[in-house]
């Protein structure tokens, strides 16, 4: 099983119900042999571009955990599906991400052994300023 995040566009008209389209997409990577890990629904966003005729979307992105074999037949039937208006799955850098982490871990516990932070020099230059 491999890890992908897929980002769907739903169509703006659906931001009252959109539970039936999430079913819907949500029974597509099932069937595929996929399960979804995470959810995060962004609401609906302006478009850069309209894309047919639509100035507006509803962001959701999933994180999913599937065969590779079942993306191919994801991507088809997600591109005959009328609530998604665009679609983009991508493969994460699983070890990136760790060492983004990492780093940002190491980086807070160094501020901690200095026992500053962002706040307190900002007072200390307030007072300086008075």
């Amino acid at each position: 099983m491999n890890q992908y995040e897929v980002a769907v566009l739903y169509h703006p008209d659906l931001e009252v119900d959109l539970s039936k389209a999430e079913d819907r997409v949500t029974k597509i990577f099932t069937d595929n042999g996929g399960k979804i890990a995470s959810t995060d629904n962004w609401g609906k966003r302006k478009l850069a571009y309209a894309i047919a005729g639509n100035e507006h979307a509803i962001y959701v992105f999933y994180t999913v955990d599937m065969p590779g074999a079942g993306v191919a037949k994801v991507e088809s039937t997600l591109n005959i599906t009328d609530e998604v208006i665009r679609f983009l799955i991508t493969k994460p850098d699983l070890a990136a991400l760790a060492k983004a982490e990492a780093a940002k871990a190491e980086k807070a516990e160094q501020a901690a052994k200095r026992g500053d932070s962002r706040d307190s020099d900002d007072e200390a230059k307030d007072k300086d300023e008075e």
